[in-house]
């Protein structure tokens, strides 16, 4: 462009500094901002936006709010995906604090936050079981006229059931209803394997009956759960009844392989790494070449140690970067 005397705009740098943002090269992106600055162009939410988000991505905060502070100091200023961008980076690295008080700088800028917002801070108090911290936000977001969405009661339930609080739960769930969010799979999976946990198999078999009614097909895992306990009570009723619920509707009856018995597992795990042993050890007895070897592999197995070689690939062109 510049050998044609085509002068950049603000769109071509920001293309370009989202492609770098992209390929993690963050301080690459940081170079064209100085250059654009030279060149008079005036830089705006495509060029800081991605350079903020990488540097927050990065742990690299220092420089992620000097350019916040750039920004800031511009007319069009930093939106709502700049503050979101900032306080995802500093929940994700567990610094809550510094969330908080990116939170009260987007507030006091009359930049509302949006659930997106709140549910990174849900997302670090799910993770690490921080149900009163949690819990008070969850107040406190409400009281100030914010809407949660569905994630925000997604993160808040898989907490409390992680927790075994089932009272919390049936709580939160109840707002959660109040506010036009009724239970999907997986928040509806979680109550009933916690309600089985808690022995509460009558409000287990409601919540999986009225998942059946509007037309939410349970896990087979679930499914064969409640059916084990179900059976362990002795409470054939219900039983009989799951088996018809199940037979009205299509539904898949694999199950993963972490759930087959250990022994069945183990022992075909043996049985295979024998029969390729075996495999091996009659090709070497009668093939010398080593090209002839890789021609034998079946197609499978050609895929997969080309990927294996790509992957090491990159990782040796990583380590030189």
């Amino acid at each position: 462009m510049k050998k044609e005397n085509v002068k950049p705009t603000a769109v071509t740098y920001g293309t370009l500094v989202e492609g770098l943002c992209r390929m993690r090269r963050p301080e690459m992106a940081m170079e064209l901002t100085d250059e654009m600055r030279r060149e008079r162009v005036e830089a705006n939410a495509i060029v800081y936006n991605p350079i903020i988000d990488a540097l927050g991505e990065a742990g690299r905060f220092q420089e992620a709010l000097g350019m916040l502070e750039r920004f800031s100091v511009l007319e069009s200023g930093p939106t709502i995906s700049t503050y979101n961008s900032l306080v995802k980076g500093f929940c994700k690295a567990g610094d809550i604090e510094g969330a908080g008080k990116i939170l009260k700088m987007m507030i006091d800028n009359r930049c509302l936050p949006t659930p997106t917002t709140y549910n990174y801070f849900f997302r670090y108090f799910s993770k690490f079981g921080k149900i009163e911290e949690g819990l008070n936000l969850y107040t406190k977001m409400i009281s100030s006229g914010y809407e949660p969405d569905r994630l925000t009661y997604h993160l808040l339930v898989r907490m409390l059931c992680e927790q075994e609080r089932l009272d919390l739960t049936t709580r939160v769930i109840r707002e959660m209803r109040g506010r036009g969010f009724d239970l999907d799979l997986a928040t509806g999976t979680m109550l009933i394997h916690l309600l089985c946990k808690m022995h509460r198999y009558d409000e287990a078999f409601g919540e999986f009956e009225d998942m059946i009614r509007r037309g939410i097909v349970p896990q087979y895992l679930t499914y064969q759960r409640m059916i084990d306990e179900l059976k362990k009570q002795g409470m054939t009723e219900r039983v009989q009844k799951l088996y018809d619920m199940m037979a009205s509707v299509r539904h898949s009856t694999k199950l993963p392989d972490t759930y087959k018995g250990v022994g069945d597992s183990s022992r075909g795990r043996k049985a295979s790494i024998i029969q390729k042993a075996e495999a091996i050890s009659n090709i070497l007895k009668t093939c010398k070449n080593p090209r002839e070897l890789v021609k034998r592999r079946n197609p499978l197995e050609n895929a997969v140690s080309s990927a294996c070689q790509l992957m090491d690939n990159i990782k040796r062109k990583n380590n030189l970067t």
